[in-house]
């Protein structure tokens, strides 16, 4: 029995009941492949119907505003993701009437769209054999045919895409596309593979080869860099503070956060304090104190971020405030919604 047949047959015994599984929908099927890379089902799953619920249409979610989308998407992390879904469904909206492109080619000009996304559109929704590949599928090619080129890499990338091609059954290339990923995530998983009840053991060069820990091969890391971020989180006599939207291209674009000052290394109030940034912000008398007496590290991809919430007590501020207890309207990142959540909590 060839590769896509075994597959199909045990995704036929085997498959997750997912809610964008029961349509063919572009739509859904969109949001859905948005949400889940970087990302695992479990995690993705109630954002994905939170989504559908208040945007039912891409006519509903182009109509909304970008701070409501972020809001919704919050806690989910690689935000430009929910933005570019918010780019695209605009255009999609006014330049398309609402129609989803109908193959490979045109979905891949969508903002936010990659070649796994437009693979798994076109083949779910079209019918079009265009293999997806994601890490699930590179684990299970590089296991099934003992594939060492690093999947990370460029030449790794080409390799197993034209690999996946050549295997794809062009009958039903929707339900290889799931039956492949499926099987990566639930039985030839990263770890503890179900090598033992595998229908592929007696083709698996891994398998044979005692490789299967050692695949499939990734180049090194980018290395890790660390930052300082001091959160001042103010709270004037009268229950404001100072709530910002952030700017610019780097993390958390368009969510909204406390005035920050970033440092080189850790640092001590009396350091903050003399800080040209804070003496800016407090040119009048404050009463300070440390919210968390360690830092916070919240990890991301490629940058971890040490973390001290900063809690300042004053008259008045010059610049815009909102409310405390508007506060939790907000877009923000999961690192301040946690902050938020147990501050808010004390109070």
């Amino acid at each position: 029995m060839i590769l896509s047949n075994q597959l199909i047959y045990w995704y036929l015994q085997n498959k997750r009941d997912l809610p964008w599984r029961k349509t063919k929908s572009p739509y859904k099927v969109w949001l859905s492949e948005i949400m889940l890379q970087q990302t695992r089902v479990a995690q993705g799953l109630p954002y994905f119907l939170k989504f559908v619920e208040a945007f039912p249409t891409v006519f509903d979610l182009a109509e909304s505003k970008e701070s409501t989308v972020l809001k919704l998407w919050q806690g989910l992390g690689y935000y430009s993701r929910a933005r570019n879904l918010h780019f695209t469904s605009k255009y999609i909206s006014d330049e398309l009437n609402g129609i989803f492109p109908n193959n490979y080619k045109e979905l891949l000009k969508l903002k936010g769209v990659g070649d796994y996304t437009a693979s798994a559109i076109a083949s779910i929704c079209y019918d079009e054999p265009v293999a997806v590949v994601d890490g699930n599928v590179y684990r299970v090619l590089s296991r099934f045919f003992g594939i060492n080129t690093a999947i990370n890499s460029t030449k790794g990338i080409k390799e197993f895409k034209e690999l996946a091609g050549t295997l794809i059954d062009a009958s039903q290339p929707g339900t290889y596309n799931q039956a492949i990923m499926d099987f990566g995530a639930l039985h030839c998983k990263p770890q503890n593979p179900l090598c033992n009840a595998c229908p592929l053991s007696e083709s698996c060069v891994a398998l044979e080869k005692n490789l299967v820990k050692e695949l499939p091969v990734k180049e090194k890391k980018l290395k890790i860099k660390k930052r300082y971020f001091n959160y001042l989180v103010i709270v004037t006599e009268n229950q404001k503070t100072l709530f910002n939207e952030r700017i610019g291209k780097g993390i958390w674009q368009g969510l909204y956060e406390f005035p920050l000052i970033e440092t080189k290394k850790a640092v001590s109030e009396k350091e903050l304090v003399e800080d040209e940034q804070f003496l800016t912000l407090f040119p009048n008398k404050t009463t300070m104190s440390l919210f968390n007496n360690e830092d916070i590290v919240h990890k991301l991809s490629h940058q971890h971020l040490f973390t001290k919430f900063w809690i300042i007590k004053t008259k008045k501020v010059s610049q815009k405030t909102i409310e405390w207890n508007e506060i939790k309207k907000y877009p923000t990142p999961i690192l301040i919604d946690k902050f938020l959540n147990e501050y808010l909590n004390m109070k």
